[in-house]
């Protein structure tokens, strides 16, 4: 059959028209999510921005009904516990992930921990938040220091460990396996080639996991609200009450005061630009790795 007669047929016809549909929802489909995503940042930008000054990141959050004040305690309470939570679960995560991809295969051990991994991907954040709490009130016998920047800490470490687990098996297991080979048939010791060989192939996947993990923790509300719970006040004792970016921004934008409101926007662009620049890092990273 020639050309001309081919593109003539029904088949073809049916098939032509069934695809500009498709083409066209997915065209329309597009517009629609750039328009809800313009909508959020321009709404983040034009109220959240004003709310930007030298005092909202250098005072502590004001009393109610109180002008000036910043986010402060909130800024350096997010900081920390993000911080200690990714310290925690770098370590670990790498490490699993390695035995997952290196030692373990594909035996039941290995089956076990990589459906767990996955459950706890889509685990609810508050109820790892409450597994935090009890882990502290009734496993540690710590009572009312359950509430406290560690246990949140912990909380966000637990939310942020799957993802760092299953990134770095999958990069490991990206990784030829000729190159293991090679390494060990010149005498090279497993652990050496680990971390000669596949850290080094993967370091750009793994590295670009963890800083999503972190994007992830940043803004994490619900595991806060049952361990942090939150602080007035400027502190950076871990074993108290500490505030938190998402859990001030909550409780602010409940509030029927309209400067708290006001900061409530400015904390939530914050939150919104530091994961916009860890993405931005991230993109970076794989761009230059091709």
């Amino acid at each position: 059959m020639k050309t001309q007669d081919l593109m003539k047929s029904p088949l073809y016809l049916r098939r032509k028209r069934f695809n500009s549909l498709m083409l066209s929802l997915t065209a329309v489909s597009v517009v629609i999510g750039l328009v809800w995503l313009i909508w959020i940042l321009f709404s983040l930008v034009t109220k959240g921005l004003p709310a930007f000054s030298v005092a909202f990141f250098t005072e502590s959050q004001p009393a109610m009904g109180d002008a000036g004040g910043g986010l402060l305690n909130a800024i350096v309470g997010s900081l920390m516990m993000v911080g200690v939570g990714t310290l925690i679960a770098i370590p670990v995560g790498i490490l699993a992930g390695t035995y997952l991809a290196e030692y373990s295969r594909n035996n039941w051990l290995s089956k076990v921990v990589r459906f767990v991994n996955d459950i706890l991907l889509s685990a609810p954040s508050i109820t790892i938040g409450m597994f935090a709490f009890i882990l502290f009130y009734f496993g540690l016998g710590l009572g009312k220091s359950s509430n406290s920047g560690w246990s949140g800490s912990i909380a966000l470490a637990i939310i942020m460990l799957p993802v760092v687990v299953r990134t770095t098996d999958d990069m490991l297991q990206l990784v030829p396996s000729a190159m293991r080979e090679a390494a060990m048939a010149l005498g090279c010791p497993y652990w050496k080639m680990i971390f000669s060989i596949c850290y080094r192939s993967a370091q750009t996947g793994i590295l670009t996991g963890l800083l999503l993990g972190v994007a992830r923790i940043f803004g994490e509300t619900a595991p806060l609200i049952v361990t942090a719970v939150g602080n007035n006040f400027f502190s950076t004792d871990m074993t108290q009450r500490m505030a938190s970016l998402p859990k001030i921004i909550y409780d602010f934008a409940l509030s029927p005061d309209d400067h708290w409101r006001e900061l409530a926007w400015g904390g939530a662009l914050l939150i919104t630009l530091f994961v916009l620049f860890i993405n931005i890092i991230t993109r970076t990273i794989a761009a230059r790795s091709k």
